[in-house]
């Protein structure tokens, strides 16, 4: 395990989606890194490499890497339209 994908584990992650799919991640310390996924568990799973792929590009960069307001992850499900 690298140690930015350790480090992923310290950013809070906001899931949003309609169920039973489409659900979509991104977290509020890092501006611009976001993952979908089918399933809640996916998707949390996606953000999860993107946050470890997005703080390796900005270590590579000279970037200096925000703190993590995590750990956590917090997800808002907006129910299906009425038939």
């Amino acid at each position: 395990m690298s140690t930015y994908t350790e480090q992923a584990e310290t950013y809070v992650i906001l899931i949003e989606g309609a169920p039973p799919s489409n659900h979509s991640a991104w977290s509020p310390d890092l501006p611009g890194c976001a993952a979908t996924g089918d399933t809640i568990e996916e998707c949390e799973a996606q953000m999860k490499e993107a946050i470890a792929f997005h703080l390796e590009g900005l270590a590579a960069d000279g970037d200096p890497i925000p703190e993590g307001s995590g750990p956590g992850v917090y997800v808002a499900l907006t129910p299906p339209p009425a038939a």
